[in-house]
């Protein structure tokens, strides 16, 4: 995952705190809204303004927070000072406001007596300040790799009447890719669009060519009973994620490859495994965390087959730095199942359970530099 790069620092180097943000203060005047934000080092920082509702950001890189944030004396343009880390060490400043406001920051630099201080001054509407600021042009979307399962060659299970796995997991992953794209701040790549045949491994490969925060994988179980039914929800095993450690470490083309944003062509052998171990550490947490709620997604639509996210070596979910879940819809090998897989009304239903356990699981947790992190 991305976030490797800064475990990678932690690890190797030591980590230090550029600065800590020690005060912040409020100073309102009838001309403008003065916010003075003291710290005690030097440190990077962006400042930024969003709507819906409007507040204005501040982001400062490895930085603490040791101040009181004020809760009294705003005045009439700040209803609010909140902050949050970001990235595990970054810290996030957002002054709540009661409407848009042009801003201009200014770095005051340390002295005998005290800190470097950002100085903000928010002035109304209208004012054009040389400096003023807008949102970086580096936020982006969050990219889910939708997969449906099988294809061409393959048709995977096929149920007592006739209905093919690969259509079925086709026709959902096209949907759900739909409902994906409504979404601000998600973009859905689909690794098969057509009735094609692609390895297992390809697939998972193609997702990280297209640096994918999310995998999904959209399948429909069988079973010699027929009468067994319901959706399940799977993320790798860790047997699975061992097995697959060693093969990339075994595996010679694998060393001049990236674990999130970490190249491991010029790392030594035991380095390579505790990077690979960390990533795929993350990548476990972030994949169980998604399929819980996709799996409480699914359960409000139609019957479960098991209540809790279930555990298998499936090759497809064996990416060693993305999130992965695998989806069952339902068991085709089930006759009343069949039938409901092959109407469209309930492939929509699936879909739509699928998009709104994506999207509350990016809300909680929305990768850095995303559109859906800008706005928390």
């Amino acid at each position: 995952m991305r976030l490797v790069s800064a475990i990678y620092v932690l690890l190797c180097c030591g980590y230090t705190w550029a600065a800590d943000l020690q005060a912040v203060r409020v100073l309102p005047s009838p001309e403008s809204t003065r916010v003075v934000l003291d710290l005690n080092g030097a440190t990077e920082y962006q400042v930024f303004r969003l709507s819906g509702p409007e507040r204005v950001v501040v982001d400062f890189q490895d930085t603490r927070l040791r101040a009181s944030l004020p809760r009294s004396g705003l005045g009439d343009a700040v209803t609010q000072v909140r902050a949050g880390i970001q990235k595990g060490v970054d810290l996030r400043v957002v002054l709540d406001v009661v409407r848009r406001f042009e801003v201009k920051s200014t770095l005051l630099p340390a002295d005998r007596q005290r800190g470097p201080r950002l100085q903000l001054e928010l002035f109304p509407q209208g004012y054009t300040p040389s400096d003023s600021v807008s949102p970086p042009a580096r936020w982006r979307d969050i990219v889910i790799a939708i997969d449906a399962g099988h294809g061409g060659q393959d048709p995977g299970a096929i149920g007592p009447t006739g209905v093919q796995e690969k259509q079925v997991t086709l026709a959902i992953a096209k949907r759900l890719a739909r409902l994906v794209n409504q979404e601000r701040g998600l973009t859905a790549v689909l690794i098969r669009n057509s009735d094609r045949y692609i390895g297992l491994r390809q697939r998972f490969q193609k997702a990280r060519e297209h640096k994918a925060d999310l995998f999904v994988s959209i399948h429909a179980d069988a079973f010699r009973d027929p009468q067994v039914r319901g959706s399940s929800v799977y993320v790798l095993s860790e047997k699975g994620a061992s097995n697959e450690a060693a093969r990339w470490l075994a595996e010679q083309e694998n060393a001049a490859d990236f674990i999130g944003e970490v190249s491991l062509h010029d790392k030594d052998e035991v380095l390579k495994s505790v990077l690979l171990d960390l990533s795929q550490t993350a990548a476990m947490e972030a994949s169980m965390a998604a399929a819980h709620n996709i799996l409480a997604s699914l359960q409000r639509i139609g019957p479960v087959h098991r209540r809790h996210v279930q555990y298998a070596a499936f090759a497809v979910l064996k990416s060693p730095d993305i999130p992965s879940v695998l989806v069952e819809t339902a068991f085709i090998t089930n006759p009343r199942e069949e039938k409901r897989l092959s109407y469209s009304s309930h492939r929509q239903r699936l879909a739509q359970a699928m998009a709104h356990g994506i999207r509350n699981y990016f809300s909680e947790h929305p990768p850095p530099n995303t559109l859906m992190a800008m706005g928390n």
